[in-house]
């Protein structure tokens, strides 16, 4: 193999289950995953000040428009070099989305494999968990000491957009609880499943998920699950955006980090890194849908995670038949049920589609989740050698797609990670519905959700089209009769009429 060949040589995960007033800071967090992945390659104490090149997955509170209600640095990249004794030539830091663990390693194996990288460490976390109680109970963050205020800002890399725009924001669908569940309605509806086998379908879909959970050390919520508890409404697993109860939710209230180490064949040789610790990524490839979810095509397809998961395998040089462990993108199950469709997967696949639990139950880490998957990829296919496996990685909404095809195998021929414009350009003439940001009169559901309270109903959000075939947002009255008619039998289709809301703020929708 070419010396500049990048390899994966450590990976290291960390859960915090403490009190959260003793919580560790944010900057604290990703040093202790970089330092058991340092561990894991078995490298000694202090080799992380010989990087040079620090990659740092994105907080959710610094998502654009966040205040900065939390306490942390203005340049994460900036302190942990600082913590470790590293001066990296090269620190980035990710704008939002779940897709950036993957992204970041595609990115730094290209790196390497030109000669302008040879000793990186690619880290995230998310600490939700602590810092929202900390602000809840009025503990304060004064045992944090890595607020730096007067750094430079960080390099961003990442696509910087927002997930909406203003227009779907107004109606609600800037929070991933109830835009997700539109995609969901809208693949029931297409394969013409009944509410009830649907809901079936979701626990059966997610039970083996929880399963894999219980067994995972650094799970969330290590908690095994029947497919009638997952989806069967209680005071304990609350409706939240029809059809998700609680238990079909992503949980990003956590306190986990994970990292890994990424350096050229000859760095790992000279490191010492014993060869069966090495872990190659054979395939990847990165691509966005049509950005906002109104210029979709429809509400039942990636054409995004197809592609990008077509390439991986085209530059593996292998077929979905040798992949040997799967780890799908699993914010909500329609992220699942898409993946798995679009790639060529069954839902009761033997091999499985998780190896960490998923998001709603080994835990939703913000942007950093897919970290946790490739760290929990790694040792199975050293448990494993030969094989290889599968990583999705998905940010916002069902936008950016990101795959990963790693092995212990050694790699044939240069590593080539194929520009990212080839396959954008070709989502980007895909045709797509006109919208209307302020439709009036006749109008049809083509998906639609309930987003309801811990009280109950909140509102209804739907997509649909006037009788022109133009795409709009609208809500709904906040009644609970209309409310409750939508979920209780299939609405998309249903007809009725579109108008502004009294405040001329909205659309609003009215069923027949």
């Amino acid at each position: 193999m070419d010396a500049r060949t990048p390899v994966l040589i450590g990976a290291g995960q960390f859960t915090y289950r403490g009190e959260p007033g003793e919580s560790p800071s944010p900057t604290a967090l990703l040093k202790i995953a970089a330092e058991r992945a340092a561990e894991d390659a078995g490298l000694p104490a202090g080799a992380l000040a010989g990087i040079d090149t620090l990659a740092v997955v994105g907080f959710t509170i610094d998502a654009p428009g966040g205040a900065r209600v939390v306490p942390h640095s203005t340049n994460p990249p900036a302190t942990l070099a600082r913590w470790l004794g590293a001066t990296p030539r090269h620190a980035i830091y990710s704008h939002m989305g779940g897709n950036s663990p993957q992204q970041m390693i595609n990115l730094v194996a290209e790196r390497i494999a030109k000669g302008q990288t040879e000793f990186a460490l690619v880290v995230g976390c998310e600490f939700l968990g602590s810092a929202t109680k900390r602000l809840q109970r009025g503990l304060g963050f004064d045992n944090w000491d890595d607020v730096e205020d007067d750094l430079p800002p960080p390099d961003r890399v990442g696509d910087p957009r927002n997930g909406v725009t203003p227009y779907e924001a107004a109606h609600g669908l800037a929070r991933p609880i109830n835009c997700y569940p539109l995609f969901e309605n809208a693949l029931r509806a297409r394969d013409g499943r009944s509410i009830p086998d649907h809901q079936k379908r979701l626990g059966e879909l997610f039970a083996p998920f929880t399963k894999v959970a219980a067994k995972n050390p650094e799970a969330w919520f290590p908690v095994e699950r029947s497919a009638e508890e997952l989806v069967t409404v209680t005071d304990r697993n609350r409706m939240v955006g029809f059809p998700y109860p609680k238990y079909l939710n992503a949980i990003m209230e956590v306190d986990q980090s994970a990292g890994v180490i990424v350096t050229s064949l000859a760095k790992a040789r000279a490191l010492g890194v014993a060869e069966d610790r090495l872990v190659y990524l054979h395939g990847c490839a990165d691509a966005c849908d049509l950005w906002y979810p109104t210029d979709r095509q429809n509400f039942h397809s990636s054409p995004a995670m197809r592609l990008t998961g077509k390439r991986a395998l085209e530059m593996a040089g292998i077929g979905l038949d040798d992949i040997g462990h799967i780890d799908l993108y699993s914010c909500f199950p329609v992220a699942v049920e898409i993946g798995a469709e679009e790639l060529g997967l069954a839902l009761d696949d033997p091999r499985g589609l998780t190896v960490t639990g998923g998001l709603p139950y080994m835990g939703g880490p913000g942007n950093n989740y897919a970290m946790h998957s490739i760290a929990v990829m790694m040792q199975r296919l050293r448990d494993d050698p030969g094989s290889y496996g599968l990583v999705t990685a998905n940010g916002w909404y069902l936008t950016k797609q990101s795959t990963g095809i790693y092995s212990t195998r050694p790699l044939k021929g240069a590593f080539e990670r194929q520009d990212p414009k080839v396959i954008q350009d070709q989502i980007d003439a895909l045709p797509h519905p006109a919208v209307i940001e302020r439709p009036k009169g006749a109008a049809t559901i083509e998906t639609f959700t309930v987003v309801h309270g811990r009280e109950g109903y909140m509102m209804g959000i739907v997509v649909g089209r006037d009788s022109e075939g133009r795409r709009f947002v609208a809500n709904t009255p906040t009644d609970a009769a209309t409310l409750s008619g939508l979920e209780a039998t299939e609405a998309v289709g249903r007809k009725g009429t579109v108008g502004r809301s009294d405040d001329d703020a909205r659309n609003i929708f009215f069923p027949d």
